[in-house]
């Protein structure tokens, strides 16, 4: 389908550089796609985490990206990278354009160490 062509090379070329990671050193190449702060009309995610060094709210974000990087079929330990940023994985459900997946939509939150 050409709208799902057009979706992807939108992505490679307004999208940020990421890639999928896991713990047991794998990874994809980079590839592009959307990666955006959520803005927090509805106060849905405004929590934090209480650490030994005090309180840090976590931050979301809305990832868009390509079906051929399926998260919703890689696990609870995939993290994205995005240069020096890492970002797990919430929330995550293909998107269909017909009966073809057009890309992938996630609630992505920043990883704290």
């Amino acid at each position: 389908m050409q709208e799902i062509k057009e979706i992807k090379q939108a992505m490679e070329r307004f999208g940020r550089q990421v890639r999928l990671c896991l713990p047991d050193n794998w990874q994809t190449e980079h590839f592009g796609a959307f990666i955006q702060p959520l803005r927090y009309k509805n106060k849905m995610y405004l929590g934090g985490i209480n650490t030994r060094i005090g309180f840090n709210r976590e931050g979301y974000y809305l990832y868009l990206g390509p079906p051929e990087h399926d998260l919703t079929q890689l696990g609870r330990e995939l993290w994205i990278q995005c240069g020096d940023e890492r970002y797990t994985v919430d929330r995550a459900e293909r998107v269909y354009c017909g009966d073809t997946p057009s890309h992938i939509w996630a609630i992505i939150r920043s990883m704290v160490e």
